[in-house]
């Protein structure tokens, strides 16, 4: 874990809120990585031996990290515990009271096995926000199976929406179910935060992967219960607004999102200069060109086809119609516009030197929040985290050591 030098007068939101973060993976960590990047001070536990699982995931970076693990554990301190050995979770029970949050994503039944459930930790620290994320919810006949992104995708329903007509099931390019339920997670936590200045009370928060996987579905769930069947797969198209999705140029593809008919009017007049399509009354309106997608949108895009890329996309952006290059992941992650954001910082690594890591989105007051630490090594704040909130000596942290609870990070200087 390297710290980095803050923003002279930056000020956080979450400053002084204390997050112990129990969870691995994806959704968890997501969540703690949110209170963070927020001001929040979250201590990640891990495995003494192995850590987070994706420790072990995606392409390596020094020793004990990997892109998929720093991809959402950015300004966190790692604490290593065994959690099912008595001092472990002793170490667990006397660090509570100085915490605000719990996050977890232990199965159904797990963190009670563990002596870490929600009715033991409340009876340590009363006013306790509890957050746990798993596969099912806690009170159907399921709740014991294991949560797994492609999984719920597949029961959701999400990846028969995803793809192309006539194509089989598709899921999407990132565990977009766990994504989503990282957010919803610290918005849940947020919101009993603010509660909880209000009332002085904790809550259990409650989060299954399969609810969220649902929420994603989104206009097209309610298109389908409508219609009594599954909604048509549209792909990169849009199912009620043309012309909207990927077409090809004479030398490339782009996106062209004609969002109106003044849009569309302009589009045909000024891009492709052909006002006819406009003209004819079965394309003058949305209504129109999406009841007769299957006969305009070949003509559209055999006409597309012979213009040039940077030809359309200069006479649509006169226009101000939406449109777009469809670009590379790295020829994105490298572009002018990416360097502008300072959304992807390259950061000092104890290990290999430097490594890139994402910024936090958000920015308030006109600044960006910053990457206050980088993704920790393993255990890198063990013994600072215990000594600073449990004033553990050396020789009691040694001894831990020896038993196989924790490990401890090699002493500088």
């Amino acid at each position: 874990m390297t710290a980095t030098t803050l923003p002279e007068g930056m000020d956080f939101p979450l400053e002084g809120v204390r997050v112990l973060d129990l969870s691995r993976v994806f959704a968890g960590p997501l969540c703690g990585q949110v209170l963070a990047d927020f001001g929040a001070d979250v201590v990640k536990v891990e495995h003494p031996a192995r850590g987070d699982d994706t420790r072990d995931w995606g392409m390596r970076i020094g020793k004990t990290e990997t892109t998929y693990y720093n991809s959402m554990n950015r300004n966190k301190r790692s604490v290593t515990l065994d959690l099912q050995s008595p001092e472990g979770v002793q170490i667990i029970y006397d660090l509570l009271p100085q915490f605000d949050v719990v996050i977890h994503n232990f199965k159904h039944g797990g963190a009670d096995k563990l002596g870490l459930g929600y009715d033991k930790l409340k009876s340590i620290k009363p006013d306790v926000i509890y957050c746990s994320v798993a596969g099912y919810n806690s009170d159907t006949p399921e709740a014991k199976r294991p949560g797994y992104d492609l999984v719920i995708q597949a029961e959701a329903g999400l990846m028969a929406i995803n793809g192309e007509e006539g194509m089989p099931p598709l899921k999407f390019g990132v565990a977009v179910v766990d994504m989503m339920t990282g957010m919803y997670a610290a918005q849940a936590v947020l919101a009993a935060l603010y509660g909880k200045s209000r009332t002085g009370r904790g809550r259990k928060i409650e989060l299954a992967l399969y609810d969220c996987g649902l929420t994603i579905n989104g206009y097209y769930a309610l298109d389908a219960m409508l219609l009594g069947h599954d909604t048509q797969r549209y792909g990169n198209a849009h199912p009620s607004i043309v012309p909207y999705g990927l077409f090809e140029a004479a030398d490339g593809p782009l996106i062209i999102g004609v969002g109106n008919n003044r849009q569309y009017e302009a589009f045909c007049r000024h891009v492709i200069e052909r006002p006819d399509l406009f003209e004819d009354p079965r394309y003058a309106t949305n209504v129109e060109r999406a009841k007769n997608r299957l006969e305009i949108l070949p003509l559209l895009k055999s006409v597309i086809a012979t213009h040039p890329r940077k030809q359309l996309l200069e006479r649509m952006q006169a226009c101000g119609i939406p449109c777009g290059e469809v670009a590379g992941l790295y020829e994105a992650m490298t572009s002018e516009r990416t360097q502008q954001t300072g959304m992807f910082q390259e950061m000092p690594h104890p290990v290999v030197g430097k490594t890139w890591v994402f910024a936090p989105p958000y920015r308030m007051d006109g600044q960006r929040l910053p990457i206050r630490h980088t993704p920790p090594t393993l255990g890198a704040a063990t013994r600072e985290v215990l000594q600073e909130l449990l004033s553990m000596s050396d020789e009691q942290l040694q001894a831990l050591k020896d038993k196989g609870v924790l490990t401890l990070p090699e002493q500088q200087g």
